[in-house]
């Protein structure tokens, strides 16, 4: 029986060809892979026997770094039995230009990823700025600075990375270029939880593909009662066309973006909104621009920071159709309108939610949760998001929306003044990953109330300062080489 894409993964008795799935399969597509550090690597290929050896090794049965997701469950289930830790996380990614390089016709169909992200095409659908003022090693304009691969690299601490990341250089040879690389370092809030540079719990509503995952946590206190973030297979994986048995040998498209935050301009556009809006609740204003308060709680939920137990993912915005409580601009509402956006059914909503695996970037002489700190000491560059995510589609442009994610959640939501569908006034971009000229927009003046007023859009706090589309292979099309 082929493995059925179209369903949740139920790993107690899993198939035969499931289980080939997973043996064949890169860790952290289907579950996260718990890190605070990463080392990210971008590599360049000039010599197209040197580079197959180089990924084969990496892959390699015996003494290889990259493992599949079958090993790296075991080790999940492991540590939460005794506390052992496992081994580093190294994935292993190739652009389309890097499949050229290593001589491999049969590459993966999407049309996105075939143009990567640096081409006038993508950068129009995106909304992108010139590739010019992109920080210099995602530029890509000699065939010597292309980016042909990735390897990232990840573990709970420091020197677990850079042993994994020795190992990784070990094998490359004197053709195989280090063209750029990006270290990752989590952000925690006083409770330990992660958090992104602005201050507000990252990471959450995120799809599930395990029926295990989803049972967990519908008997947590957050529950799957109102919001079920189970989703098919077919969400995140697709068959490897290069691998050697397709049918249980699949990967993953990769999205990395590297998106500075400019710390300073955000808090001060919070405070600035609070005052316009003449509010005394700052951290609602913040949370009317995120669409949560910094502990995680959904604003739709509640008027107040802390005012109950954060709900982190199940809810939706059956409770406020008008935006009287969460704006329809607002940043997770904008970019999971959870049946709310007004365009499609349900069904097809949900299909356009990737697998988000990012990382925060950049070292703080602040602390970022201490709200006694001065707007004026907060960083306005050298800090961010590494945003990596995994797909089973990235593009639209060609063969309609229905499924397609990464770019569509861009352009379509994030970067769309007139999405979600609703009253006038048009809410206008994401105020956070929005690109694009930004129209004013509305706010409930009180919430929960139909009063309203209409602001300057606040400033936009983040840069996106490169990126590219990679494809994560099947272990087998690696050891293949």
């Amino acid at each position: 029986m082929p493995v059925n894409l179209n369903e949740l993964l139920t790993l107690a008795g899993a198939t035969a060809a499931e289980q080939a799935m997973l043996d064949n399969l890169q860790a952290n597509i289907l579950r996260p892979h718990v890190r605070d550090h990463m080392s990210i690597l971008f590599l360049n290929f000039a010599d197209q026997a040197e580079a197959r050896a180089f990924l084969a090794a990496l892959a390699a049965t015996t003494n290889g770094l990259t493992k599949s997701a079958a090993i790296h469950f075991a080790e999940l289930a492991q540590f939460h039995a005794t506390g052992a830790p496992g081994t580093p996380y190294v994935g292993v990614g190739l652009s389309a230009t890097g499949y050229a390089a290593i001589g491999v016709n049969s590459t993966p169909a999407d049309t996105s990823f075939g143009r990567g992200m640096t081409s006038a095409a993508s950068r129009s659908i995106l909304g992108d700025p010139p590739v010019s003022v992109w920080e210099q090693p995602f530029r890509q304009l000699t065939a010597q600075t292309r980016i042909h691969a990735v390897i990232a690299i990840g573990d709970a601490t420091d020197a677990a990375v850079s042993t994994a990341r020795d190992a990784v250089l070990s094998l490359m040879t004197d053709s195989i270029t280090l063209v750029a690389e990006e270290t990752g370092l989590a952000q925690r809030n006083a409770a330990g939880e992660g958090i992104e540079h602005f201050g507000y719990i990252d990471g959450r509503s995120q799809p599930l593909f395990i029926t295990e995952d989803v049972t967990n946590e519908q008997d947590s206190t957050d529950g799957t009662n109102v919001w079920n973030p189970g989703a098919g297979l077919a969400q995140v994986v697709v068959p490897d066309p290069a691998a050697p048995d397709p049918t249980v040998h699949f990967g993953s498209y990769f999205v990395f973006r590297k998106l500075e935050q400019n710390v300073r301009r955000f808090r001060q556009s919070e405070h600035d909104l609070a005052v316009t809006l003449g509010i005394t609740d700052s951290d609602r204003a913040g949370a009317m621009i995120v669409g949560r308060f910094r502990d995680g709680t959904p604003l739709t939920l509640q008027r107040a920071d802390g005012a109950a137990d954060p709900i982190m993912n199940n809810f939706t915005y059956d409770s406020d159709v008008n935006g009287d409580k969460c704006p329809f601009h607002g940043h997770i509402r904008k970019t999971n309108p959870r049946g709310s956006g007004g365009a499609e059914l349900l069904p097809d909503e949900r299909r356009h939610l990737m697998t988000r695996r990012g990382q925060t970037y950049g070292n703080r002489t602040d602390v970022p949760f201490d709200e006694t700190v001065p707007i004026t000491a907060r960083p306005t560059d050298g800090v961010g998001l590494l945003f990596m995510a995994f797909n089973s589609k990235i593009n639209f442009d060609v063969d309609g929306a229905p499924g397609a994610q990464f770019d569509f959640t861009q352009a379509v939501w994030a970067n769309n003044p007139g999405f979600p569908v609703g009253p006038p006034p048009p809410p206008g971009l994401d105020p956070v990953i929005g690109q694009g000229a930004r129209p004013g927009q509305s706010y409930p003046l009180t919430w929960g109330e139909s009063d309203r007023s209409v602001v300057p859009a606040i400033a936009q706090a983040v840069r996106m300062r490169g990126g590219e589309y990679f494809f994560m292979p099947s272990l087998p099309f690696l050891r293949g080489l």
